[in-house]
């Protein structure tokens, strides 16, 4: 059998991997602890799964259209307004399986095969493997973590050229946690629009802010200049929805309309029962995020601690539920990149990470603080035995 060249040139998701080698050694009757997946360990609230199960009792398990009943897409058209000022109508919003499908849409729908897209490095995993899908070339812009991984107007400007399309900005981070402030994005969207580069901005952790830090977004940005941006969100990490599956854009009507064709060649309509769990979601009471957020919070002191007392260079980042500390001072000859320092620890320690060379920076490896305290504690107590042999 062939399979053709696209799929030869993609790699699988590291994240996905690691997991995978996880289990298999839980399978083995190891004891593993997994700070590699991006999910919250709380449960879907309790009025989300109700909806799921009133939508089920109602019969609601139809085809619905394509970019999702119009209730849904109001109410993320609302969420926007509510949140940071934003007119938009349900024309401007489209319903995908994830904030993945969203992404992935929005490339197919943008990009032509040789255009650029500016990836700022470090960078969640997918990004360059959907541009490679999309035909486009992924142009990576480097940060460091003395500058907190955010990119400059000016590195930017740098990397540009005249086959530039699209830059794809995402805050708060995945992997990093970091985040932009309002001022920085505003800063990068007007040199966007002086330059004709257009911002697929990824704010899935969006609600995952803590103070001092508050929440930015390019809504209003949006609303002022639709046809050059739109914005990805999803339920997953704020409503601990990852297995339901529903993401959501905020775009131009005419890029909504492009993605729905894209959707309907591929998937169609997303779940119709998920459809009506994100509308209680979005409409319901936010009491889950204001309890996870205290619970990152604490975790990320924790996690932080832990880890600059290794020695390690990290930012302490002010959202999501990621650390992205710089530990190449620890590889050694039988552990020479990140990769091979997270088998590892995970074959020594039994606790799963994420080598930062999935994300563009070997230098690093990322961990999830979405697990308990205690858990947590535990943890890197044994990826700091494994590090430092203390």
């Amino acid at each position: 059998m062939r399979i053709s060249d696209r799929l030869e040139r993609i790699k699988p998701s590291a994240t996905l991997a690691v997991n995978a080698k996880a289990q298999e050694l839980k399978a083995q009757g190891r004891e593993i602890i997994s700070l590699a997946v991006g999910q919250p360990d709380f449960g879907t609230p309790p009025h989300v799964c109700e909806a799921a199960k009133a939508a089920l009792d109602e019969g609601f398990t139809r085809y619905t259209p394509v970019p999702g009943i119009p209730e849904l897409r109001a109410a993320v058209a609302a969420y926007y307004g509510r949140f940071y000022g934003a007119k938009a109508t349900g024309d401007n919003t489209i319903i995908s399986n994830g904030g993945k499908q969203v992404l992935y849409n929005l490339l197919m729908a943008l990009v032509n095969p040789g255009e650029e897209v500016l990836v700022p490095a470090p960078y969640w995993v997918s990004y360059p493997a959907m541009v490679q899908l999309a035909d486009g070339v992924s142009v990576f812009v480097p940060t460091t973590a003395e500058q907190d991984y955010l990119v400059t107007v000016d590195a930017l400007e740098a990397a540009r050229t005249d086959k530039t399309r699209v830059l794809i900005l995402n805050s708060p981070s995945n992997p990093t946690g970091c985040c932009y402030t309002q001022s920085q994005l505003d800063d990068i969207a007007a040199w966007a629009r002086k330059t004709g580069v257009f911002i697929i901005s990824d704010e899935v952790y969006d609600r995952l802010v803590y103070a001092p830090a508050e929440p930015a977004s390019l809504a209003k940005t949006w609303e002022a200049h639709p046809d050059t941006i739109a914005i990805v969100g999803a339920l997953s990490k704020s409503f601990c929805m990852t297995g339901w599956r529903v993401g959501y854009a905020l775009a131009h009507e005419n890029l909504v309309k492009a993605m729905s064709k894209i959707q309907g060649q591929s998937t169609s309509n997303i779940n119709s029962i998920t459809q009506k769990a994100a509308l209680a979601g979005l409409t319901g009471s936010w009491d889950i995020v204001d309890e996870m957020k205290q619970a990152f919070v604490r975790r990320r002191d924790i996690a932080y601690e832990i880890i600059t007392g290794w020695g390690a260079t990290c930012p302490k980042p002010d959202g999501a539920f990621y650390l992205f500390p710089v530990l190449d001072q620890f590889y050694t000859p039988d552990a020479p990149d990140s990769a091979a320092m997270c088998t590892k620890i995970l074959e020594e320690a039994g606790v799963a990470l994420v080598p930062g060379s999935a994300f563009g920076d070997d230098k690093c490896i990322r961990f999830s603080y979405a697990v308990d305290d205690d858990t947590l504690r535990d943890a890197l107590a044994k990826v700091g035995k494994v590090l430092t042999g203390k």
